[in-house]
């Protein structure tokens, strides 16, 4: 069993307070960095919502 397929089964049923941890620790670097790579913190956070499964709130219509 691969690293990846432990962490998801500890997220299990926990995506969404799993989301809104990516976010947030997101928005605390590029706040450190000024936004200096916000670009590649947005795409980094973006995989990460896709492997949870589910879309980000953000991304729902």
């Amino acid at each position: 069993m691969s690293m990846l397929d432990k962490l998801k089964g500890l997220l299990k049923g926990h995506e969404d307070t799993a989301r809104k941890g990516v976010e947030k620790a997101g928005d605390a670097f590029d706040a450190k960095t000024g936004n200096k790579y916000q670009s590649q913190v947005d795409e980094a956070q973006r995989r990460i919502n896709e492997q949870l499964g589910k879309q980000s709130p953000d991304d729902r219509s």
